[in-house]
């Protein structure tokens, strides 16, 4: 059991709050008004508990250059303050492990998905060799909250009650997810695989530095990169809104009687309806009509089939 698995959040007990599910199930999915909570959080002055979240800290002198070193982002030179997202990848480029992260001028401050600290401290403790760093799991004492525009801040767990007086009534996590589909943004272990590269979930220049040198995986993202054209391809389905439920995750998504894809993480979202993200094989035309749990669906683009480079929500029009 990771940490963040032994704490239920205290904002569970605000009038309204209902357990959010699977791994987000610490958390409240939302406190009775979901399309209100949607709107409150794109409008800002609020906030999203998100202390399910695994947190983790590197300390020590060589800490942003060994992380340099390992991940798939440029952090030796990297501002205090700056917060940056970062990969762990195989030797084939597969993603491992995924995290976003703020150094402080003394500490690089970590956080991953609930349950995903303790196998990435594993592997960065495997990896330290010689190098003056030290790394620990912290959700005991550390949580996070989510911000408008999908930022996020760390506070102390133990007084994550007090943000509600700083920040105001917080919106569910559904608020979150909702804005997180809508742009694009996966999440590592739900919306990809054991196969997925950077190159298909549009990760790059969000968590891929494609200027720094060598790490673990490079030759798969570069190769990529130049040639274009990923295997699979990160889409934004629009989902039909007539019917009742969600597409489970990891259901296959399917174009006739073919399987191109499978789907990641749903959301209602208030002016779009009902979306999801998949992975679909690169040569499934953006026209064709696709069918994932019984729901029929359309497709918008997030990543290029024909270049393989990301193309950002905002171009989308």
């Amino acid at each position: 059991m990771s940490a963040s698995e032994a704490f239920r959040s205290p904002l569970l007990d605000r009038p309204g709050a209902v357990a959010g599910d699977g791994p987000d199930a610490p958390v409240a999915a939302h406190y009775g008004s979901i399309v209100a909570e949607q709107r409150r959080f794109e409008a800002g002055g609020t906030f999203v508990d998100l202390s399910h979240r695994d947190v983790l800290t590197i300390t020590g002198p060589d800490r942003l250059t060994w992380l340099h070193d390992l991940s798939t982002q440029h952090l030796r030179d990297v501002v205090p303050g700056v917060r940056t997202s970062a990969l762990i990848l195989s030797p084939q480029g597969r993603i491992e492990h995924g995290f976003d992260l703020v150094d402080d001028g003394e500490t690089t401050w970590a956080h991953t998905e609930p349950g995903a600290a303790a196998p990435l401290v594993a592997f960065l403790d495997r990896m330290r060799f010689m190098s003056r760093v030290e790394v620990h799991d912290v959700t005991a004492e550390h949580a996070v909250i989510g911000l408008p525009g999908l930022g996020w801040e760390l506070r102390p767990r133990a007084r994550l009650g007090d943000v509600v007086d700083e920040l105001g009534d917080p919106v569910g996590s559904w608020a979150w997810e909702a804005a997180r589909v809508a742009a694009g943004r996966v999440r590592i272990g739900l919306d990809t695989d054991d196969l997925t590269i950077p190159n298909e979930a549009g990760l790059l220049e969000i968590a891929v530095h494609l200027d720094k040198g060598c790490y673990r995986g490079q030759e798969t993202v570069a190769r990529v990169h130049t040639l274009g054209r990923p295997p699979r391809r990160l889409t934004l389905l629009h989902l039909d809104g007539s019917v009742d439920h969600l597409p489970a995750i990891g259901s296959e998504v399917t174009a006739g009687d073919r399987t191109v894809g499978r789907i990641g993480t749903s959301a209602r979202h208030h002016e779009l309806g009902p979306i999801a993200l998949a992975l679909l094989k690169r040569s499934v035309a953006l026209d064709a009509p696709l069918l994932v749990d019984g729901v029929a669906a359309a497709q918008e683009a997030v990543v290029d089939p024909e270049v393989g480079l990301h193309v950002r929500p905002a171009l989308r029009g």
